[in-house]
């Protein structure tokens, strides 16, 4: 009696595996595509928020030099002639800006925080700080205007000033500090953003 074949489990088993072995390639080489793909997009969104910020801060540094120079002209002009005794008129205090730390916060909630360098989120974020405690103290100064100078315009200068020794009244004094206030708020945004733009420019040529 002939004994019955034997089953090729071994056969059947090893002739599976290639197919295995070219789904295993498949959806890796799927998966490692994919993320080639997410990264170069990632990058071309981080150029862009670079670039983006690198020209409107190359912008903002020359326009702000300009303001700044002026601001700085105004308040030494009333400062030198205080000191010499010439009591200077006093206008409203009036600051006006399109800087907005709402507008950094909106850049980082759009992709920012994923795909900037650590370095330069946190330089972003001191410029954030910077601008919220200028426009603090810029908003303080104007509402003492309103509510010193504004109303008294009409006034005589020695509303003003004590004609006796031609200083000004204490009250009246937040006045030459408002304009060395805007002065320095100036400096404070022209350092940081000249920081910032630094920074953004080593991360695009890190990346290029």
């Amino acid at each position: 009696m002939r004994k019955p074949k034997s089953v090729p489990i071994f056969r059947v088993s090893v002739a599976g595996r290639p197919n295995w072995l070219l789904v295993f390639v498949g959806v890796y080489a799927a998966f490692w595509l994919n993320n080639y793909q997410q990264h170069r997009q990632d990058a071309e969104r981080r150029d862009q928020i670079l670039a983006s910020l690198e020209q409107e801060f190359l912008r903002g540094i020359e326009s702000g030099k300009i303001t700044g120079a002026k601001q700085e002209r105004q308040a030494a002009e009333f400062r030198r002639a205080l000191d010499a005794g010439e009591m200077p008129p006093l206008r409203p205090f009036v600051f006006t800006t399109d800087y907005s730390p709402g507008d950094i916060a909106t850049l980082l909630q759009s992709g920012g925080v994923e795909l900037l360098d650590v370095k330069t989120l946190m330089t972003l974020r001191q410029l954030e700080s910077v601008i919220r405690w200028g426009l603090s103290d810029m908003q303080r100064y104007q509402k003492l205007s309103d509510e010193l100078i504004v109303p008294n315009l009409d006034q005589d200068i020695s509303f003003f000033y004590d004609p006796a020794n031609k200083k000004l009244r204490k009250r009246f004094e937040i006045y030459p500090q408002a304009l060395e206030a805007t002065v320095r708020f100036a400096h404070d945004l022209d350092r940081t953003k000249t920081e910032l733009l630094k920074q953004i420019q080593a991360e695009r040529q890190r990346e290029h």
